[in-house]
């Protein structure tokens, strides 16, 4: 084993360690049944809209664990290294896992929650055009025939989402939260800033452009939900946990 990788193992603590291991397994997986089998895992594995016949239950864990491409699981696994390791060593592999995990789920319901109060009304319209109660295969089908008027909800329920973002975010507000004045340097912001600011700045611009740019293909809710359920979830810690932080 090289230099690197006998730091990385030495370095870091477990959970985060596995994380990464896992995620990195499973975009190999991603890349080895498209090859082989044709099959893209991210239609399987990754998250649909709940209304969608494509969801299924087990979607809500498995979209953590899956990626894009190799940019995005990069830019994901640097930054769980690079706040995940500090809060793993403060808190205990323990509460780190359960904190990611908590972080990530509540990101996927944030993300359906915005969703359903986005789609709501163009699903109704859509159920009472085909007088259906729900939304089946062959009527998806049909309404992604270009022309049809229903086609971009089409596009929307066949829409994956994947990435561990939402716990990654989660994990960033418990940094900013827990060394708010820590001064990072992030590329490519030319000089050192608070922790803190780093924090609130990302979750602005989230906001932002979940409210702008709502078909760029990025689930801007999903990181914002993981920061909220990250603070909600440290709030409840502080005040029932004795010297939580």
């Amino acid at each position: 084993m090289n230099r690197f990788g006998n730091k990385f193992l030495s370095n870091t603590p477990p959970v985060v360690k596995n994380l990464i291991i896992i995620n990195v397994v499973m975009l190999g997986a991603l890349f080895l049944f498209q090859q082989m089998f044709h099959t893209n895992l991210n239609g399987v594995l990754g998250l649909f809209y709940f209304q969608s016949p494509m969801f299924k239950p087990w979607q809500i864990v498995t979209h953590m664990f899956m990626h894009g491409g190799l940019t995005h699981i990069f830019f994901n696994m640097w930054a769980l290294w690079m706040f995940g390791k500090t809060l793993e060593s403060v808190w205990g592999s323990k509460r780190f896992l359960i904190y990611y995990l908590a972080t990530g789920l509540g990101a996927a319901f944030f993300y359906e929650l915005v969703n359903y109060l986005q789609f709501a009304p163009e699903i109704a319209a859509l159920k009472t055009a085909y007088s259906v109660d729900r939304i089946n295969v062959s009527l998806l089908n049909e309404i992604l025939q270009p022309g049809n008027r229903f086609y971009q909800i089409g596009r929307d329920l066949i829409r994956p989402t994947v990435g561990a973002s939402g716990a990654v975010y989660g994990v960033l507000l418990a940094f900013g939260m827990l060394f708010p004045n820590t001064q990072l340097f992030i590329i490519p912001i030319p000089f050192p800033i608070k922790a803190k600011w780093l924090v609130i700045g990302f979750g602005a611009l989230e906001l932002f452009l979940g409210v702008t740019r709502t078909n760029d293909s990025i689930a801007h809710f999903a990181h914002l939900g993981g920061m909220i359920f990250g603070f909600i979830l440290i709030k409840y810690w502080n005040k029932f946990t004795r010297n939580f932080y």
